[in-house]
């Protein structure tokens, strides 16, 4: 970032002497310069109009949670999920700690958490294939509505999870 300034900065004293002593150069010089960063201007352009012209309705999807005893269960699970479109996308996140009450007992496991971006619609059937397949007793599956996003990551998930 300190060198990017000092390169603007020595571009743009340039720009004041060469403004001072010749104009034509000093065209010339501007000219180059904007040709040179006109990609990236270009790429900030079109990343600015996508979020800008991209509208999302709240809540319309959702990320579930589900806890997992290994991570071989973890990847069955989100595999089968994502082809069975029930997910757009579902991250595996390695030994967590679960303390829980179960049976009257404080227990404490170490577990794989699922992270499953899907459409607020698709819940229940994520919800009911998740304990078809899962080898808990009671399984966990928990979803939280997704207010607000990147509009272009939103609309991904819209296409790549179906109605």
């Amino acid at each position: 970032m300190l060198w990017g300034m000092r390169v603007f900065s020595s571009a743009l004293c340039s720009l004041m002497l060469a403004l001072k002593h010749s104009p034509l150069k000093a065209t010339v010089f501007v000219l180059v310069l904007t040709l040179l960063m006109l990609s990236r201007l270009r790429s900030v352009g079109l990343r600015l109009f996508s979020m800008e012209t991209t509208s999302y309705v709240s809540s319309t999807h959702s990320v579930a949670f589900v806890t997992c005893p290994n991570m071989d269960v973890a990847k069955q699970i989100a595999r089968n999920a994502v082809e069975k479109n029930l997910a757009a996308c579902v991250n595996i996140v390695p030994q967590i700690t679960s303390v829980y009450k179960w049976k009257g007992n404080i227990e404490e496991d170490s577990e794989v958490l699922l992270m499953i971006k899907t459409r607020t619609t698709k819940v229940d059937d994520l919800s009911s294939y998740v304990r078809l397949v899962h080898p808990y007793e009671v399984a966990e599956v928990i979803s939280l509505p997704i207010d607000q996003g990147n509009p272009p990551y939103m609309k991904w998930l819209s296409e790549a999870v179906p109605e």
